[in-house]
């Protein structure tokens, strides 16, 4: 997705002066969909470590990653807002922005739970600030939603972030942590959203026109819901192929084979940012396909965990790749710019 925030209009300064430059906008939530891919390619990695006998150091670097990339996202969008003149309530009420915001805590759960295996209590703080930080936007913006002011094509697959996200990924990561009553309730929560909003989002795609082409994107993160839905029941319900987790793995299935038809479309959208809002949902449904080869244990299994997860590292990096190109373009444009006399000076030293 692209930003849709728009920069204040220049105003117009004193006859013969030129015009005063236009307020900076705040970056668009979209951003923080780059570390919730960050975090599922280390949930990749942490379930295929057993299976392929790895080092604890292998999926610890991709974990790290996250969360600079997460911490960096942060402090950006902190000291970009505070230089905008674009009020922060109005970005979270942006039709299109405003559900995406959710990710920034639910990016914080899933460090919580990898932080938890080297201080528990350290953990358990940062899980429940993102879970009370989600849980206060999922209420907030579900208000907001039911004020009637919303138009059916607004609608776009982030809808399902705010509730089914938290609900979902907190409920394993509760779990995990101990709390077996709260997974359960959280559970619920994701369930029953995605239940909800679901029809919705599909009814909005199928018989309102298709969504303008930056926004495109979005509709992959209809295929995230089933696969987080198994590896969640896996946590709380137990290691076991029962008709539940068969089910929910057979609706990731229907759902992976549409959006595996609709490649042809995304392949024409022009790359941006947005294209990370592929990389969360296929890490969820390579990690639970990584579940299922250990819970079957068919012949190969572990050469399957690993080109699996080598691949989908692979797909990660030329999305990231693709990310850098126009800061590679900014810094060669620079460079180019430069004075003939200062190019060839040793780093650090500028001419007068």
């Amino acid at each position: 997705m692209t930003s849709t925030a728009v920069p204040a209009a220049a105003s117009a300064g004193p006859a013969g002066t030129p015009p005063a430059r236009p307020a900076r906008a705040r970056y668009p939530f979209t951003t923080f969909a780059v570390a919730f891919g960050l975090v599922g390619l280390a949930g990749v990695w942490t379930r295929a470590t057993p299976a392929l006998g790895l080092p604890r150091a292998v999926p610890q670097v991709f974990w790290a990653v996250a969360a600079i990339a997460w911490v960096w996202l942060l402090v950006a969008h902190a000291v970009r807002g505070a230089r905008s003149e674009q009020q922060l309530i109005s970005h979270l009420r942006h039709p299109v922005q405003g559900p995406i915001a959710s990710l920034a805590p639910v990016v914080a759960m899933l460090l919580a739970n990898d932080l938890s295996t080297w201080s528990p209590v350290a953990g358990r703080i940062l899980f429940f600030l993102a879970l009370a930080t989600s849980a206060v936007f999922a209420a907030w913006i579900l208000a907001s939603w039911l004020e009637g002011r919303l138009g059916l094509d607004a609608v776009h697959g982030g809808y399902v972030l705010p509730t089914v996200a938290p609900g979902l990924i907190g409920a394993d990561v509760a779990h995990s942590l101990g709390y077996a009553g709260l997974a359960w309730g959280l559970f619920a929560i994701g369930g029953f959203f995605s239940v909800v909003l679901t029809p919705i989002i599909v009814h909005r795609l199928g018989f309102h026109g298709p969504l303008p082409q930056a926004l495109l994107p979005t509709t992959a993160i209809l295929l995230a819901p089933p696969p987080v839905a198994g590896l969640a029941w896996f946590t709380l319900h137990g290691f076991a192929a029962d008709p539940i987790g068969q089910g929910i793995a057979g609706v990731g299935v229907l759902v992976l084979l549409v959006q595996l038809m609709m490649v042809p479309r995304y392949v024409r959208v022009p790359f941006s940012l947005g294209f990370w809002s592929f990389t969360f949902p296929l890490a969820a449904s390579v990690s639970l396909t990584e579940k299922w080869l250990q819970l079957l244990a068919p012949a190969g299994w572990r050469i399957g965990t690993a080109v699996l997860a080598v691949a989908f590292t692979g797909f990660i990096a030329v999305i990231a790749a693709f990310s850098l190109r126009p800061l590679v373009r900014r810094l060669r444009a620079r460079r180019h710019n430069e004075p003939s006399s200062q190019k060839n000076l040793p780093s650090g030293i500028v001419t007068n």
